[in-house]
């Protein structure tokens, strides 16, 4: 539960002057990108898992050109964003059987706008894990953390599982336990679909992401590597189903779609195949700090993937945190200030990009059958290129902003 503010007995005010110890809640991208990029300017980082082994629960993404511009924010370069995956672009979408529904034309302008890397999650956490010990952080594992006292920006340090910081980041998920206890209003609700997703060894499908659209489900294709396809399945499905088996679900589920789709699911090992019920935030939280709490990644603002953009925002989010929040105080700003400059900068951006899911979802995998897939299906093959890539540029051509200067 969330406490009142003035911090555990002891605890003296501080005048809004904040040392240089933060604790972040939650070790995936979210939390070992805020890590890092506070570590950079000079905090002392400690990360708290709830997990007892360390790693990223996941087989593939694609990270588009915001999260490669976060990536290397981070202090990540060239050989790193090419150690990560497979250099590609989005291809378009295409109905269930394989058929241009609005495909993107490869141009060098095409590439440029929707590029993207195919990434193992493993492979993405791994580099992020390993950046953030060369940095200093220290990350314990096994800890799950169900309450916290904010603090007060201008006053009493924030208390978490015993611990005391002067920033704490939430970046434990979706169904984070520091947005429970600040926002416990802000619950998580189901979206009414499941996604399978598996990593299938070998090269399948086009060298771009190729994306199918049928009646309340969509399937993607993508390299990861030479040698690895990552792929999902994303469909409507009750709360709470379960499955004997869930590659043999998934095979029925899309029996009937272009081979492309059966062919990278029949070369999967049945144990290689994950699958989770997507839940997201609707209308996110209020605001994205309170307090000396801020929240980061899926704890703030849990979208429907269907954009695609969850690992970037929680990249950006990771990013800004270090040169919105941890530089300018570490210059002698105040907290307050630098916070409330941090969800000036993000909480816009990320509310944008959650209705954008939800409108995609409606016109795309969300969508039901009959008139409604050849209606939509016409209409998207009127639809010229060049307004789909000026979405694109919107939520992809995001760039890192200047550090902020202190308010002192």
């Amino acid at each position: 539960m969330c406490g009142s503010g003035r911090g555990r007995s002891g605890t003296r005010p501080r005048g809004g002057r904040v040392g240089d110890s933060a604790v972040v809640v939650g070790a995936g991208i979210a939390g070992l990108a805020s890590a890092i990029a506070l570590a950079r300017t000079g905090w002392r980082v400690t990360v708290l898992e709830r997990s007892a082994d360390l790693g990223e629960v996941g087989a593939g993404l694609a990270m588009s050109r915001n999260a490669v511009a976060a990536f290397r924010g981070l202090g990540f370069d060239d050989d790193d964003v090419a150690a990560l995956g497979y250099p590609t672009w989005a291809g378009g979408t295409y109905d269930l059987h394989g058929r241009p529904i609005l495909a993107l034309p490869d141009t060098p302008a095409t590439r440029a706008t929707v590029s993207l890397v195919g990434v193992h999650r493993h492979r993405l956490h791994a580099a992020l894990h390993r950046r953030a010990l060369d940095s200093g952080v220290a990350i314990i594992t096994g800890v799950p953390v169900a309450a916290v006292d904010p603090g007060a920006p201008q006053g009493a340090s924030a208390v978490v599982d015993g611990r005391e910081a002067e920033l704490v980041v939430g970046a434990d998920g979706i169904r984070s336990a520091m947005r429970a206890a600040v926002f416990p209003d802000a619950r998580p609700v189901y979206s009414g679909f499941s996604s399978w997703r598996a990593i299938a060894p070998g090269a399948f499908g086009d060298t771009a992401l190729r994306q199918y659209w049928g009646p309340r489900a969509e399937f993607g294709i993508l390299r990861v590597s030479d040698d690895e396809t990552y792929w999902y399945g994303y469909v409507a499905m009750p709360q709470h189903t379960v499955l004997d088996d869930e590659l043999t679900a998934a095979k029925a589920g899309f029996a009937r779609w272009t081979p492309a789709v059966r062919e990278v699911m029949d070369a999967t090992p049945p144990d290689a195949v994950l699958r989770h019920e997507v839940d997201h935030l609707p209308g996110g939280v209020p605001r994205y700090t309170t307090g000396r709490v801020v929240l980061v990644g899926d704890a703030a603002h849990g979208t429907l993937p269907t954009m695609g953009q969850g690992a970037a925002t929680a990249l950006e989010d990771g990013l800004c945190l270090g040169l919105l929040v941890g530089e300018p105080v570490r210059a002698g700003g105040r907290l307050g200030p630098a916070l409330a400059g941090f969800d000036a900068a993000r909480r816009p951006r990320c509310r944008a990009l959650a209705r954008a899911s939800v409108a995609s979802g409606r016109i795309g995998a969300h969508l039901g059958g009959g008139w409604r897939q050849t209606g939509r299906n016409a209409l998207m093959r009127l639809t010229p290129a060049t307004a789909v890539l000026r979405g694109a540029r919107a939520a992809m051509g995001w760039t890192p902003p200047e550090p902020a200067a202190p308010v002192r």
